[in-house]
């Protein structure tokens, strides 16, 4: 029965939110299962070229923009979301590769995905029949983002993530989609104001507008989705950039205020999601001395195995050029000779690099 006063949604969405939080998660709110102007812009967003190889995004493309072509009769969309980094901006050194912060420790879809099957069964004793449910850490045709904003987890900042007021937007997220009828959660207003220090920042101008991103030029897609050659023009706004880019929310306000710190949970699942050591300031050299066999050992059930062996060295030469570096000649000087023309395109463009920072022809990093 539900509490007097409250109908039967209410009390139940209560208790969905409660369970989430009980399985690990740090936020959670509830949706509406239906499409929205701000999914049905993913359609304009593709149609200007901005998700560049990422095809996989047309494919579903109906799905991604009503969830109820992902799970018939859906009727709730349950949005959680988990701290990944509560840490400080870390130091940067030329020399030194650069990762994006949620990437070093265990793949968080393997680690979320977990407690989003936890959630799933934890539902089903919650509303006491069996429930269709569909859920996704990262992995299926819905978007994340927009689902969270809309169940009040935080708002999408100018620099497209979720921002969180006292947990800002290093977060992991998750849905599941429940033919379950629940009480939906107040949006959060959008608190970016007239600042606009995440596009400000953007070293290669991806953020084309507030609250747009061309992917074709975020160091996150050309690091990691992309499979060809980084374009030369954004190769020395890559810097020391080596799978990822998290510039953008390091500059943003609700990043660098004081956040509200969560501890790890009884099952340690920010220890398992934290960055490794050798991920952590890793050597430009490292990289580049790695054979296939050695990079499978240290990416080894990372988010790193996304770039693959050949686009980490990629990147790494990029990074090398910009390095300034001449300790690095002899490596890079290898895989310029490499059967590889991708790999050694990008070495011999690094080595000129090199040539030329020491020639004093562009200023030392």
């Amino acid at each position: 029965m539900a509490s007097a006063g409250r109908s039967a949604p209410e009390d139940l969405s209560d208790r969905v939110k409660a369970l989430a939080l009980a399985v690990g998660f740090d936020v959670a709110g509830v949706a509406p299962a239906l499409p929205t102007r701000e999914t049905e812009f993913l359609r304009e967003w593709l149609a200007r070229g901005y998700a560049g190889e990422m095809h996989y995004i047309e494919q579903r493309l109906e799905e991604r923009v009503d969830p109820r072509k992902v799970l018939e009769g859906a009727r709730s969309v349950i949005a959680v979301g988990v701290v990944y980094d509560p840490g400080d901006r870390p130091s940067r050194h030329p020399s030194r590769a650069e990762v994006a912060r949620y990437a070093g420790g265990d793949d968080y879809h393997d680690v979320l995905i977990e407690r989003i099957r936890a959630l799933e069964t934890g539902l089903e004793a919650l509303a006491g029949r069996p429930l269709r449910t569909r859920g996704y850490v990262d992995t299926g045709p819905v978007q994340e983002r927009v689902f969270a904003a809309l169940a009040g987890l935080g708002w999408i900042g100018k620099n497209t993530c979720l921002i969180d007021r006292s947990l800002g937007s290093y977060l992991f997220l998750g849905v599941v989609l429940t033919d379950l009828e629940l009480a939906f959660d107040e949006r959060e207003p959008d608190h970016c104001g007239t600042c606009r220090a995440c596009i400000d920042a953007c070293p290669t101008d991806a953020l084309v507008d507030a609250y747009v991103l061309d992917a074709t030029k975020c160091i996150s897609y050309t690091t990691i989705e992309s499979r060809g050659p980084i374009p030369e023009a954004l190769r020395e706004a890559h810097g020391s950039l080596a799978f990822g880019c998290d510039i953008c929310q390091e500059v943003c306000p609700w990043n660098e205020r004081q956040r509200r710190v969560v501890p790890d949970d009884l099952h340690g699942l920010r220890a398992r999601i934290a960055p490794r050591s050798e991920w952590v300031g890793t050597s430009l050299a490292w990289i580049l001395s790695l054979t296939e066999d050695a990079w499978r050992e240290a990416t080894r059930k990372t988010a790193l195995r996304r770039a693959k062996h050949r686009g980490l060295l990629r990147n790494a030469l990029v990074a090398s050029g910009n390095s300034g570096d001449r300790s690095l000649l002899p490596l890079l000087a290898t895989h310029a000779e490499s059967d590889d023309p991708l790999i050694a395109e990008h070495a011999r463009w690094a080595i000129g690099q090199l040539e030329i920072r020491a020639a004093g022809l562009v200023d030392r990093p």
